[in-house]
């Protein structure tokens, strides 16, 4: 997934860098392959993506964000981007049985991932065979790494009213949030 991204090693004078390499990585890549194999979790500070590295665990957005942060400490020229699809049992293992309990065909969830020269780079989660990969996305678009907790939650939420209504969107957002904690570790 992450072999189309380019790798350097990591710069001993800049911070994230300089963190990493006392952990013994040395590149972008190892680095990559880490943080997709990490457990999908919200960290104890969300806005703090550096808390991936020391829970060993994250979500979407504080994994990609890491990603991003470490990239430009690089120069590697890559955008972290938010994107919100239709959230499924099929796409998200583990949602359905709550997609199910309020009736819900799917819900929107807004998700992050690097793109790289148009292509899509999701460290996430590692895919099952059965899993579908997230292909369609209502709407996407690049965000700074420190803008996780304040972009994406607003532009998010302003999604799923505009797509509900004012009078929909908390019980859809309460939808969303079980189906998150069904998800994590």
């Amino acid at each position: 997934m992450y072999s189309i991204l380019p790798n350097e090693a990591l710069n001993p004078n800049e911070p994230i860098s300089g963190t990493l390499l006392k952990l013994g990585f040395e590149s972008f890549h190892q680095i990559c392959q880490w943080v997709w194999y990490l457990p999908y979790g919200r960290t104890q500070d969300s806005c703090n993506y550096m808390s991936v590295i020391e829970e060993q665990k994250g979500t979407c957005s504080t994994k990609h964000a890491l990603l991003k942060a470490l990239a430009d400490e690089l120069n590697i020229d890559v955008e972290l981007t938010m994107g919100i699809y239709g959230m499924t049992e099929a796409n998200t293992p583990g949602v359905g049985k709550v997609l199910k309990q309020y009736r819900q065909d799917f819900i929107p969830e807004a998700h992050c991932y690097l793109t790289y020269q148009n292509q899509r780079v999701d460290l996430t989660r590692l895919m099952k065979p059965s899993c579908e990969p997230i292909k369609v996305f209502f709407i996407e678009k690049n965000i700074l790494p420190d803008e996780i907790q304040t972009a994406k939650p607003s532009f998010h939420y302003q999604f799923i009213q505009n797509r509900f209504g004012l009078d929909k969107a908390p019980l859809i957002w309460a939808i969303r949030e079980q189906c998150i904690q069904a998800l994590s570790v």
